[in-house]
């Protein structure tokens, strides 16, 4: 078990146990004060400070047992008797009950006094600094959620709707989906899971599914989404159906399927994924035969804008690392933080890390507007959400290796919390869509849904709002002009090869635009105008790689930016990149 005290006051070793994850991120409440409003921040407040408090302590600790100690699957009794069982370590299920029951993270969206959704996001954002995998069973139980309310028939949802917003731990429903198959990863409409219907002694339509799951995470999930295909239903995508899979049938018994093994994962070691053989187990439509892809869609735009904020999360933690390392640990006479050198590399990860933070905070301040049928929010969120996924995740790997080499040596060590980042920050970049299959999904919402104008029209009225300088306003609008034209012409020729690097172009150019106009919501302190000035110029204007930037003369804003102090309007202006009008 991991010590609770910090460091001696002798020690070069500076340890972050025990300081505020939410008070020490001096960029998160008056962000999240402009979203939410006064009322609603303030009701909030003593919660995200409680829990800052907690994820950095007791959670931490949590966190570290659970990881070193993962599930296990007990296949049978010592007397011989086959079960289904999965054992947790305590400390993990002392975590399930912080987030399911203390938090409700998986049910606060789906009671009748529902927060706005940025208020969980929020709360996810902090707990996953502590906790990374239980993360995963909690978004899944919260798009099930949605899912069976969006899709399900009234008697399903009345049936089960109770147990999954509940908040009584021995009581609540867990949720999972099992849709991957070994030969139907990606490429869904290659699933070969079958469905039989039949009719049961009352009457009523059945249906029992057959076949192998590979990849099943929180695999003893009360509740789970499954893909599979009608005996009668065509080959491909149009062939697929949802299906509500019980892992208890109505008379007590367990459901038949078997949990064949777990996996043995590089992260999320606290969390069981396990595979799944379906034998003739009973489950329930959702919705109808041949929309079964485009309703577990909705499930999976979901989880991928939760892998979003996971990995603004995980990037957040790992700059408060290396943020408390460099501004305690001293080295050649000087503290870390006061090199050139490393105030250099701090922002490298600073700029990736409020990017992701801008963009989960934006999509969900636009969800309650999609939800009510804003045509132009839902759009948005369309593109977003891929858009957050595929690019965020990738940066979450990079920050938090570079958050290890901070702290150098000792952050190899696993006692400490950066080898759990780093394996943690892989699986986004996986699950729901690797970076490939994501930044295709973002072309494609351009090409055939007009994503990507709609997603113009909301920033350049953004921009229209916003009370920045004209000369940022003009940039911001060129650079996103440019890189939406440049994913427009490779999503409309079917460039596949580009699709990646149009994809990136247009998160940078869009984070720009959403750092920028927050600043004018937080002013005085006009931060995030300089690090978007900074995105900019670093992510999408040309630059000479033989040619070395000089940075002297910003030598004390830089320094401001890494200390996290407020920065005035013309301190931030003065490193706006040089614009001329996209003549390039």
């Amino acid at each position: 078990m991991p010590e609770r005290t910090n460091a001696p006051a002798t020690s070069n070793i500076p340890d972050s146990r025990g300081i505020n994850l939410f008070t020490s991120d001096p960029s998160f409440g008056p962000l999240l004060r402009s979203f939410l409003g006064e009322t609603t921040y303030e009701s909030v407040q003593g919660r995200l400070a409680d829990l800052g408090q907690r994820a950095s302590d007791q959670l931490d600790i949590w966190a570290t047992s659970a990881d070193h100690h993962p599930p296990v699957l007990m296949q049978r009794t010592r007397a011989g008797e086959a079960i289904q069982r999965i054992e947790k370590h305590p400390d993990y299920v002392a975590l399930e009950r912080v987030a399911y029951s203390e938090l409700g993270l998986a049910s606060m969206s789906h009671r009748s006094d529902a927060p706005p959704p940025l208020v969980k996001y929020a709360l996810t954002f902090l707990f996953v600094q502590a906790e990374f995998g239980l993360c995963c069973p909690v978004s899944m139980t919260d798009s099930l959620t949605r899912t069976l309310r969006k899709f399900g028939s009234r008697e399903l949802v009345d049936r089960y709707l109770p147990m999954l917003a509940s908040q009584d731990f021995d009581t609540l429903f867990q949720g999972a989906m099992f849709m991957t198959e070994q030969a139907a990863g990606s490429d869904t409409g290659r699933t070969v899971t079958r469905a039989t219907r039949s009719v049961d002694a009352s009457g009523q339509e059945a249906w029992k599914l057959y076949g192998d799951k590979w990849f099943c995470s929180n695999p003893d999930a009360d509740l789970a989404m499954v893909l599979a295909r009608p005996d009668d239903a065509p080959d491909g995508i149009r062939g697929l159906a949802l299906f509500l899979l019980p892992k208890v049938r109505d008379d007590g018994t367990h459901n038949a399927y078997r949990i064949v093994r777990l996996k043995d994962k590089l992260g999320s070691r606290s969390m069981a994924s396990g595979e799944i053989v379906l034998e003739g187990a009973d489950a329930y439509l959702i919705g109808e035969v041949g929309r079964g892809f485009h309703q577990m869609a909705d499930m999976i735009n979901m989880s991928r804008l939760s892998n979003g904020v996971r990995a603004a999360g995980l990037m957040r933690r790992a700059l408060t690392e290396a943020l408390h390392v460099a501004r305690n640990r001293s080295a050649f006479g000087r503290k870390l933080i006061e090199m050139p050198l490393m105030q250099r590399q701090l922002l490298k990860m600073m700029l990736p890390a409020e990017q992701a933070r801008s963009m989960f905070m934006q999509i969900a301040a636009l969800l309650p507007r999609a939800d009510r049928g804003d045509a132009l929010a839902a759009k948005c969120v369309r593109i977003l959400t891929p858009l957050v996924k595929f690019r965020a995740c990738r940066d979450a790997r990079k920050v938090t290796g570079d958050a290890m080499e901070v702290r150098g040596g000792v952050g190899y060590i696993e006692e400490w919390a950066d080898p759990r980042l780093v394996r943690d920050s892989h699986l986004g970049s996986i699950w729901e869509g690797t970076s490939n299959i994501v930044a295709l999904d973002v072309a494609r919402a351009t090409r055939r849904e007009g994503a990507l104008e709609s997603l113009g029209q909301y920033l350049n009225a953004q921009l229209d709002d916003a009370a920045l300088p004209p000369q940022t306003v003009a940039l911001l609008r060129d650079v996103f002009g440019r890189a939406s034209a440049a994913l427009d012409s490779v999503a409309e020729c079917g460039r596949d090869e580009s699709v990646r690097e149009a994809a990136s172009a247009l998160y940078h150019a869009t984070t720009a635009v959403f750092m920028a106009t927050e600043a004018a919501r937080v002013a005085p302190d006009h931060r995030r105008l300089a690090l978007a000035h900074l995105v900019i110029a670093h992510k999408l204007m040309p630059r000479d790689p033989l040619a070395p930037t000089d940075v002297r003369l910003h030598a004390a804003l830089l320094r401001k930016l890494v200390d996290e102090t407020p920065v005035s309007l013309a301190e931030a202006m003065s490193i706006t990149p040089a614009h001329d009008g996209g003549a390039r």
